[in-house]
């Protein structure tokens, strides 16, 4: 077992702890997107009938699914990253993830209802994965960073997800090169999840060289992991995660997976246009979060969250409009970057506003599970509802409804404490 490393740790061990906690979350993040990037070859495949919406639809139904594990997820490891400690629950979660991935790349399709069976199981599993990887990762995270740039750090902790993202998007644009359109529909969409698996190993080696966090050695025992003092000892935090995480969930879900099906399905450009786009999107948009973690190091969070969740209440409708009748792609990248600009806001703080918001002994349960709850109900079906909003003929009618729950969030925001000033994490 690694020693516990005192509060003067040294600047080099103290950015090699936080790379190795935020390491995993690129790879969890890697293989989920990894199914909404290519679900628009291996629809298909699970989903032989219906015309392309529907196909998408029905994947999209499933990709819900994984969200609804996560509360469960978040649940089980964040009782186990508060009782075991953050560096076992970050080793068990990226475990989880290369099962599921690998379970993916080897399911055979045309076995009538068991294939897409057999793809919500592996969902589910993903699903429990993802759901106590964020938790345990934004906490270890923001408990490693010192105080001065706890901002920052969570910002570059979303770096890592975006960056996971952009991976299985620059890995499908690849593909495309490479491969024929029919070999991706017949096999080549299984590639990304057999990497997402070897990845997981390499994480899972690296993380079981990590120190834990002195906040979790310090934390009192008595009350370790019980989930009931989110609701009954800080009912008002756990409802501030929830709201922000749903605006935030939301907003990103749209902004970044529902976008390709968005610029295929509605505006009419071709796959891998709209492949290359995203991946110029997303590559920009990667430099935006630490940017904004840096500002509110600087000049708070709530003043970062509140003018985050203000831009993107007044953007949504305007934004998604445009873009959804749009013929330059260079026009479609300023409209995808806007929105995604002022998003950043809650992106960088998106770990560390929860971890301040909790006492240790019950931080991975507070950063987890309202957040993993809100991401179910908001963020997993962001773009289901997208679409069946578009099967419908009422597209329109979801830009509203995202420019809404921004200016929930834009409230909350606004009336709530500034977290650096009254932060709940004690080391300087």
């Amino acid at each position: 077992m690694t020693e516990s490393p005192a509060l003067t740790m040294p600047p080099l061990t103290r950015l090699r702890n936080i790379l190795g906690g935020s390491a995993g979350n690129f790879v969890e993040w890697f293989d989920w997107f990894a199914y909404a990037s290519f679900a628009i070859y291996f629809s298909r495949a699970f989903f032989p009938e219906g015309t392309q919406t529907i196909q998408l639809l029905n994947t999209a139904f499933i990709f819900a699914g994984g969200f609804i594990a996560r509360p469960l997820g978040a649940l089980l490891l964040g009782i186990y990253a508060d009782r075991a400690g953050r560096r076992a629950a970050l080793t068990l979660s990226v475990a989880m993830m290369c099962g599921g991935s690998l379970l993916i790349a080897l399911i055979p399709t045309g076995l009538g209802s068991v294939s897409p069976l057999l793809l919500v199981l592996a969902r589910l599993l993903q699903g429990l994965s993802v759901g106590g990887e964020y938790g345990a990762s934004a906490t270890y995270v923001s408990e490693m960073a010192g105080k001065q740039h706890r901002g920052f750090w969570s910002g570059f902790l979303y770096v890592t997800l975006i960056g996971g993202q952009l991976a299985a998007m620059l890995l499908q644009l690849l593909l495309q090169k490479l491969l024929t359109e029919p070999q991706l529909y017949d096999w080549g969409w299984r590639i990304p999840f057999v990497i997402g698996a070897l990845m997981a190993v390499v994480v899972f080696w690296i993380r079981r060289g990590i120190h834990e966090t002195t906040s979790f050695e310090r934390a009192p025992t008595a009350d370790r992991g019980k989930a009931l003092l989110l609701f009954t000892q800080y009912p008002k935090e756990t409802a501030i995660v929830m709201i922000l995480t749903a605006g935030g969930g939301v907003g990103f879900y749209t902004y970044t997976t529902y976008m390709q099906k968005l610029l295929v399905n509605s505006a009419g450009f071709d796959k891998p246009a709209v492949t290359q786009l995203m991946v110029w999107v997303l590559a920009t948009f990667l430099f935006f979060p630490p940017l904004a973690g840096w500002i509110s190091d600087h000049f708070g969070r709530k003043r970062t969250l509140a003018v985050s969740f203000g831009m993107s209440a007044l953007l949504a409708v305007p934004v998604l409009t445009a873009i959804s009748t749009a013929t330059d792609l260079v026009g479609v990248y300023l409209l995808c970057v806007l929105p995604l600009f002022a998003l950043s806001g809650y992106t960088a703080l998106s770990a560390i506003i929860k971890a301040e918001l909790y006492p240790a002994h019950i931080r991975a349960l507070g950063v987890a599970v309202p957040y993993s709850l809100a991401m179910a109900v908001f963020g997993g079906n962001a773009e289901s509802t997208a679409l069946y909003f578009k099967e419908i003929g009422h597209e329109t009618g979801y830009y509203w409804l995202v420019a809404a729950i921004f200016a929930v969030g834009f409230v909350v925001a606004a009336s709530m404490r500034d977290t650096r000033e009254h932060t709940r994490i004690e080391e300087e």
